[in-house]
């Protein structure tokens, strides 16, 4: 059984993710997010439910929340969610 999703599961992520994904978390936030004109994206935090990030649009930094299709069970599911939706996200962008 995988780890539940607590702040500290989310803090080691959302680190993961801002530092060697920011090219995803920009898609999510253009995708996902409905905010096409992001800029730069930083994933603040992630729960069963979705993820918050902070998206820069022309100099300003405004709150993001993408849901996710379904509630998380555990931290693997989050790791396997959060490669699906950027595959779907790839696709979509054409």
């Amino acid at each position: 059984m995988s780890e539940s999703i607590t702040p500290a599961i989310s803090d080691r992520i959302c680190k993961h993710m801002n530092e060697d994904h920011t090219d995803a978390i920009i898609l999510y936030a253009k995708v996902f997010g409905n905010t096409p004109d992001t800029e730069t994206a930083k994933m603040d935090s992630i729960d069963p439910e979705g993820m918050n990030l902070s998206v820069e649009i022309k100099g300003e930094t405004i709150p993001v929340r993408v849901i996710f299709d379904h509630v998380l069970k555990d931290a693997e599911d989050a790791h396997h969610t959060l490669i699906d939706m950027i595959k779907k996200a790839r696709t979509s962008k054409g």
